[in-house]
């Protein structure tokens, strides 16, 4: 849920979402400015019959939009939304469908009240609602997948079941296409002009710590993010230690997170240098001392930062410190 929230509240910047469709939808072509964005009430629903006192009512179940626009192109428009997706869902072109749908309706509903105050309407025009000339605004849905592989169905046609239906029947079924921007395997980030590549990035090399470093160490726009967009991609690699070095890696409303993630390596560093010193303890003096200096060098510590340890731990000379670092340093 956190995640979700964090998502949601990332793409709700009129930039990042005119990026996003520029970059994933239109391949880079700025189509779309922020400026031509509009928002819009995420609820929407579409209408269900149900029975009262043994009559049919119509009624409106609500349904909730991730992020949803409205995009200006001249005297026209169009509504874009975009939908957010962890997991897999297996159902997703019917809950697409089902979105632009509600939306449709609800733009259906917006015209017949303006249509049944005219006067010079036809009675199918009055019954409808909507006249011969009336137009409805296109809707379309993107949705962001951020797990592994989506094995999910791309269209409507996929999730119903021909079995033996005649193919002059089956034809005549409209099928439904869905978008789905697999965010893991979108490595032509270089088209966004946001933190959007930045967040697309991270979440690529999630799960590979040593990409995932070499990224942040040479692109310098990790040094300055925005703190939202380090909430985004903390929560995505799945490394809460990361929120809690967020505050001493802000400077400007901006956050380092090269600093954030050398701090957790340094801490890294130092709990197995101490794990290590007291395991050597344990094994006696001499084991304890020989102990310290091997992980000393598999940490990377200097002689002279080992020897400071030795005479802090164990109680030792300096002078036998740097001996015992001759013996064992290799």
């Amino acid at each position: 849920m956190e995640k979700d929230l964090q998502e949601k509240e990332y793409l709700h910047a009129p930039e990042r979402f005119a990026d996003l469709i520029n970059g994933v939808v239109c391949g880079g072509k700025k189509i779309l400015r922020p400026s031509d964005l509009t928002e819009m009430d995420s609820q929407t629903g579409h209408l269900q019959a149900s029975t009262r006192r043994g009559r049919w009512v119509p009624r409106r179940r609500p349904q909730y939009r991730d992020v949803i626009r409205k995009a200006a192109f001249g005297v026209n428009f169009m509504v874009i939304g975009i939908e957010n997706q962890e997991e897999v869902h297996y159902l997703m072109p019917l809950r697409c469908m089902s979105y632009d749908a509600s939306e449709y309706e609800r733009q259906a509903a917006v015209v017949g009240r303006q249509v049944r105050r005219r006067k010079d309407i036809t009675s199918a025009e009055f019954l409808s609602g909507f006249t011969k000339d009336s137009r409805l605004h296109p809707c379309v849905t993107l949705v962001l997948y951020y797990g592994e592989d989506w094995d999910g169905a791309a269209n409507l046609h996929s999730i119903l079941d021909f079995t033996d239906i005649p193919r002059d029947l089956r034809d005549k079924v409209n099928d439904y296409r869905i978008y789905v921007c697999e965010v893991r395997k979108f490595d032509k980030t270089d088209v966004f002009q946001t933190d959007l590549k930045q967040v697309f990035d991270c979440i690529r090399c999630a799960d590979d710590p040593d990409k995932l470093y070499q990224l942040m160490t040479n692109d310098p726009a990790y040094q300055e993010l925005d703190e939202e967009t380090y909430d985004v991609i903390a929560e995505h690699i799945k490394t809460v230690e990361l929120l809690k070095t967020k505050e001493s890696s802000m400077e400007g409303g901006k956050v380092n997170m090269c600093n954030a993630i050398a701090q957790l390596i340094q801490r890294g560093r130092m709990e197995g240098l101490n794990q290590g010193i007291e395991q050597g303890i344990e094994q006696g003096i001499e084991q304890g001392i020989r102990a310290l200096i091997e992980t000393s060098i598999e940490y990377h510590s200097t002689r002279e930062e080992t020897q400071e340890r030795l005479v802090e731990k164990m109680q030792i000379s300096p002078g036998a410190a740097q001996e015992y670092i001759r013996q064992y340093w290799h």
